[in-house]
């Protein structure tokens, strides 16, 4: 019996130590040599891609702005920043030059996380044959077409969302080693569909609107905030401007302002996609005291009857 009375006491100190991140970034790398030639992935494997001299340069840009952004421009002393990094060649160049900008203090700690990489598009491309199956792709839709030999933005979708859940655990659990007084930033340095990608599954967007996204830049970031009611939203750090040159909808960014001061987990009532893109015509409420539900359920089997008579009638 004592076992398990310590057990629950060691998860409520746990628990006591559980701070959420006060921003969780995403950047996307450097600018590499795929990006400058494309005729790159014929002959380098794509994990072994190097940066640019420019990527390199960008990436000690970002560092810099990143640091001004954690520490309030220099009016924050108590701020921490852990590091998750795709496994390739271009990532882990971009985080060592952004790391430039940081001191040991700051960091508590980095780890390479394959789940965060880029999409595979197989092993060496032929240059002539990638156009070709990428003209393929936007005629199929970006998020269900798989390359050959490689993956969709749908695999991705789901080892982004095993990502995800272990993300979470190292939070609740303090395996970041934590201080909570001081502010903790997450900055994930990968790709930039897998990027896209992450965001699709936080905000729960759905695969059309995945398909309207842009890609990031070359070390551009985007800036997930804590909201004052425990939200995170870009519209806290970022314009609306800004979300629409990424290819958010105007009801994408009304939904980011809205979690910027919604309190954690409140139900957006005017979120068109949590129950409008899937139904027609949803009845606000049952009203009181009648049968108005039980009427609307007679209609539509009365509507299903006549259809499904005119069906047979065109049969015949």
């Amino acid at each position: 019996m004592r076992p398990k009375i310590e057990s629950e006491q060691n998860h409520s100190r746990r628990k006591q130590i559980s701070v959420l991140p006060k921003r969780i970034i995403l950047v996307r790398h450097g600018e590499s040599q795929g990006n400058l030639n494309s005729a790159t992935y014929t002959t380098t494997p794509d994990n072994k891609v190097p940066l640019t001299e420019e990527g390199l340069i960008q990436a000690r840009i970002a560092g810099t702005e990143l640091h001004r952004l954690l520490s309030d421009d220099g009016t924050n002393p108590n701020w921490r920043v852990y590091f998750y990094v795709s496994p390739y060649e271009r990532t882990r160049s971009t985080l060592r030059e952004i790391g430039r900008a940081f001191s040991k203090k700051r960091i508590i700690g980095v780890r390479e996380e394959c789940r965060i990489r880029e999409q595979d598009f197989g092993n060496f491309q032929v240059e002539e044959r990638m156009k070709i199956v990428k003209e393929t792709r936007e005629r199929f839709g970006r998020f269900f077409y798989r390359f050959p030999e490689g993956e969709s933005a749908a695999d991705v979708y789901d080892r982004v969302s095993s990502f995800l859940e272990s993300l979470w655990r190292d939070i609740d659990l303090n395996r970041l080693r934590h201080n909570p007084s001081h502010d903790l930033n997450l900055i994930i340095i990968s790709h930039g569909l897998t990027s896209r990608v992450f965001l699709t599954k936080w905000f729960k967007w759905t695969v059309k609107q995945f398909e309207y996204l842009n890609n990031l830049e070359n070390c551009e970031c985007r800036v997930m905030q804590l909201g004052g009611g425990g939200e995170y939203s870009l519209a806290v750090k970022h314009t609306e401007e800004e979300m629409l040159e990424w290819g958010l909808s105007p009801e994408m960014i009304s939904d980011q302002k809205w979690r910027a001061s919604a309190h954690k987990g409140e139900w957006n009532e005017r979120c068109p996609w949590y129950l409008d893109a899937f139904f027609d015509n949803l009845p606000d409420s049952d009203s009181d005291g009648d049968d108005s539900s039980d009427e609307l359920c007679h209609n539509h089997e009365k509507e299903l009857v006549e259809l499904c008579s005119s069906v047979e009638l065109t049969k015949e």
